[in-house]
């Protein structure tokens, strides 16, 4: 029954697809069918790392049901492997994507619960299994898993031996099961041996023999491998030769199902049973097996890189953790609280303070803007008090007066001049000062721009002028006009966008049109050319795309540290 889960969640995995195509999205996942078609090669490594690629694809897809199941068929690949503490903690983490509260979950609930039983069974927790055990009775819902959870469960109990209560269990399911003949076979032989740990005088080897019968009629080669187990140890102390050779054909099954575990506790009892010429060639062969099952099985643990959980632990453990973790809580608490409220109020801060500097900065706009206009009125007025009131006295003398004096005529036009130039001298030292480099760029840029042609600019801040040299930023200024002119001239577009940005010591500039493009950008005009000639003797680098109909793209590289 090793590979009985296996198959449980694969046919769920593709009944479930089915019922619910209607109302959840698929999702395409090539890594899901590669890991059932390596599964049903046996090739299980293959399949844990296709499961796990698939399940990555299903959390990016939030389909937690999915990955669930891919979860849970990797906790059966560990189990099989022999990494039992890997088993389970991949088995709990798929439960955390599991519903209890949904029916259409139970299936993989009772499946995941039922190889965590498994898992912690083969680490001779028989307590902690009968508890998963229960779980996965607990969601069951089909009555053949049902009887095989019920099983299990009556086996942990006999491993407790707590008998009464594993008989209670396998009588009724006795009395119950009757569609299959291995699992009746697998009920008598468990009820027969149970019977017979709880009263060694009773008699339980027509049961066994019932059972073997059954099996082998089914070719049931798990069922057989389990009734030579139970008649090589019923008939161990009393009939050894009888025993030795059911132990015999244990081993030959073991073998023959691949089981390593099954061919140790043969080759132990074929030890114990045989003469003593014998007893050495199988504890060779002992020696030689458990130590490739203990290197197989490290090798699966180092292969699956699984953090191992620690699952045995005192009363007193447990009752010193539960006091820290209630320290570490309450401790947590206060830290997080602390931590929430110094976040809040850096938030606060940066927010009032970007809010501050945003209308300082209009504050200051709207002030320059008022002195401005402030400016152009009193030079407007002067312009008219002196320059229009002069000029309109001298035309009144001109035209009242016979006799025109010209020189005197000459010389208050020139008092007027002298006036004006004064005025515009003042226009100018009242007027604010010159525009920053940003400014200066954003005006070059959107002069070029008309009703048909928009020009969009991106990231063209003060801030990012800072530490550019003269130098630079003149030939920047010329390279953009040129890459503006021959906009205008060929590309026919009818959106410009310009990005600026810094990255890694370098001042990065993108220009981008949806014009007419260029057939081949190594043949470019002299308006390029010298772009390209500009960037070069700064050690920048520059980089055309373009394909004909699909626009063209500038990107331009220049270092500034």
């Amino acid at each position: 029954m090793k590979s009985l889960p296996i198959y449980i969640a694969a046919f769920v995995f593709v009944a479930c697809s089915e019922d619910d195509k209607n109302h959840r999205v698929v999702v395409q996942n090539p890594d899901i069918d590669k890991a059932y078609e390596y599964l049903e090669r046996g090739v299980d490594d293959s399949a844990f790392f296709a499961f796990s690629k698939a399940k990555d694809i299903y959390i990016e897809a939030d389909d937690s049901l999915n990955v669930a199941n891919c979860l849970i068929n990797m906790a059966i690949t560990q189990k099989d492997q022999g990494d039992y503490f890997g088993a389970q903690e991949t088995a709990l983490q798929a439960t955390d994507y599991l519903d209890e509260s949904n029916p259409e979950h139970y299936i993989y609930l009772s499946t995941n619960y039922n190889n965590l039983g498994a898992a912690t069974v083969k680490l001779s927790d028989f307590g902690q299994a009968l508890t998963f055990y229960e779980l996965a009775l607990q969601f069951s819902n089909d009555s053949l898993n049902t009887l095989v959870y019920q099983n299990n469960i009556a086996i942990c109990y006999q491993q407790l031996k707590k008998y009464d209560k594993a008989l209670q269990i396998y009588v009724r399911v006795h009395e119950e099961i009757k569609s299959s003949q291995i699992e009746y076979a697998r009920v008598l032989s468990n009820l027969a041996r149970t019977k017979w740990l709880a009263d060694p005088a009773y008699s339980a080897i027509d049961e066994f023999l019932t059972s073997l019968a059954i099996r082998e009629q089914e070719n049931d080669l798990w069922g057989l491998n389990a009734s030579y187990v139970h008649l090589t140890d019923y008939y161990a102390d009393t009939r050894p030769d009888s025993a030795l050779w059911y132990a015999k054909k244990m081993y030959d099954t073991a073998k023959k199902i691949q089981s390593a575990d099954d061919q140790v506790y043969a080759l132990s009892k074929l030890i114990e049973l045989s003469p003593e010429t014998e007893s050495k060639e199988y504890f060779q062969t002992y020696q030689s097996l458990t130590d490739s099952l203990h290197q197989a099985r490290a090798a699966a643990k180092n292969q699956f890189a699984l953090i191992r959980y620690e699952v045995e632990k005192n009363k007193a453990d447990n009752l010193r953790l539960q006091k820290d973790n209630a320290e570490k809580i309450n401790r947590l608490t206060r830290q997080r609280f602390f931590i929430g409220s110094l976040v809040f109020l850096l938030i606060l801060f940066v927010a009032g303070g970007r809010f501050w500097y945003k209308k300082r900065k209009q504050r200051l706009e709207l002030e320059a803007q008022h002195k401005i206009k402030a400016s152009q009125l009193k030079t407007s007025r002067k312009v008219h008090d002196v320059v229009a009131n002069g000029i309109y006295r001298v035309m009144s003398e001109i035209e009242n007066k016979e006799d025109i004096d010209r020189e005197g005529i000459l010389d208050k036009l020139e008092g007027v001049y002298h006036k004006s130039r004064d005025i515009s001298y003042e226009a100018e030292d009242s007027l604010p000062a010159e525009q920053s480099y940003a400014q200066q760029i954003t005006e070059l840029l959107t002069s070029f721009a008309t009703a048909h042609q928009k020009v969009l600019i991106v990231g063209n801040e003060s801030q990012l002028w800072d530490h550019v040299n003269e130098n630079v930023k003149a030939e920047i200024k010329h390279m953009l006009q040129e890459l503006m002119v021959n906009m205008r001239k060929h590309s026919h577009t009818d959106q410009v966008v310009i990005r600026f940005g810094k990255n890694e010591g370098k001042l990065k500039i993108f220009y981008k049109d949806n014009g007419v493009g260029m057939k081949n950008v190594h043949a470019q005009g002299n308006g390029l050319k010298n772009t390209g000639s500009r960037i070069k003797n700064l050690d920048g680098e520059i980089i055309f795309v373009s394909e004909t109909g699909n626009g063209l793209k500038v990107e331009i590289a220049i270092p500034i540290s």
